[in-house]
């Protein structure tokens, strides 16, 4: 039997992927692993050396497998893109990563939907960042106009003993549609984590972030920083969460949400600690634009809107 043909698919993803900020060249190059996920298939992969990795198509979705060895420290960022083209359609992704003692690996994985009006995203991750080992993922999001889209990811890490972990999550492109975000770290004894997340709402975009950060181990430290930009009727809700339950671990809370118009946002930043050494400290602040900095651009010929727009986006950045 002929094995289905999916050239035109995997140009459709490329161009969207372009759009997410993607870069096409960069999959031409051999030493560069990557897969290409276009709904529920699997269009494209490379393999390098160093690293394993696997995907499998199932009836309601997509699971991804990828293990970096142990003491192996890549040159390039490995590359995921999952993309639905159509106006509609349901994305089931389940990823298990797993970088090994000693290894250093990032992640750059763009999700496209521009045609979406009634769409869904759904991931479900498990980390693992080995004793010593590195890796930074970063999820970058390009929507449509319309905002009919849902995304929902939701990753559990582990960072073991002197790993390091980073994360950044982006959307700031294109209507968010109802954003629901999940993430929730352990951190064990002398390891690092940095978790951010930006988002930029219009309209009526429904946007919720929880980030959480257990520190299990001594010594071990984190930052959470979220940044939100809202105008029209768009709402957030963010939760920022880290529990400091270990000798000498240091945690912090760094959150910003800015409102024009009729947008309306809330930060609860949620703290506890149950070790007398440990230290946790958090800063929340919700306020509109800036009057000076929307006055200027203002005078400089651009439309309120247009104003307002500049300053949310600068924020991001």
């Amino acid at each position: 039997m002929n094995s289905p043909d999916y050239s035109k698919d995997f140009q459709l993803l490329l161009e969207a992927y372009k759009k997410a900020g993607g870069k096409p060249s960069i999959l031409k190059n051999p030493e560069v692993a990557f897969l290409l996920v276009k709904e529920n298939k699997i269009l494209g992969s490379n393999q390098i050396d160093g690293v394993v990795l696997t995907g499998s198509e199932a009836p309601d979705g997509v699971n991804l497998r990828m293990r970096v060895k142990k003491g192996v420290k890549l040159k390039h960022p490995i590359h995921f893109c999952f993309g639905i083209i159509p106006k509609s359609g349901i994305q089931k992704v389940n990823v298990e990563v797993l970088v090994e003692e000693g290894s250093s690996a990032e992640i750059l994985a763009h999700c496209t939907f521009p045609n979406a009006v009634r769409v869904k995203h759904l991931m479900d991750g498990k980390f693992v960042v080995g004793k010593n080992a590195y890796l930074r993922y970063e999820e970058v999001h390009f929507h449509g106009s319309t905002g009919g889209i849902v995304v929902r990811p939701n990753i559990d890490v582990r960072v073991e003993r002197g790993g390091s972990y980073k994360t950044l999550f982006s959307l700031a492109k294109g209507r968010v549609g109802v954003l629901d975000i999940n993430y929730r770290t352990e951190a064990f004894e002398d390891s690092i984590v940095e978790m951010e997340a930006k988002a930029l709402g219009f309209e009526d975009d429904k946007i919720r972030i929880r980030e959480e950060v257990i520190l299990s181990g001594r010594d071990a430290k984190s930052v959470i920083k979220t940044r939100v930009g809202l105008r029209d009727r768009a709402t957030s809700d963010v939760y920022n969460v880290t529990e400091g339950n270990a000798p000498n671990v240091r945690g912090h809370v760094d959150c910003i949400e800015i409102v024009s118009g009729d947008a309306k946002a809330t930060a609860t930043p949620i703290v506890s600690v149950s070790n007398e050494t440990a230290r946790v400290t958090h800063e929340a602040a919700i306020g509109s634009v800036d009057r000076k900095q929307l006055d200027t651009l203002m005078a400089h010929g651009l439309s309120r809107k247009e104003a307002i727009d500049t300053i949310l986006r600068a924020m991001l950045k």
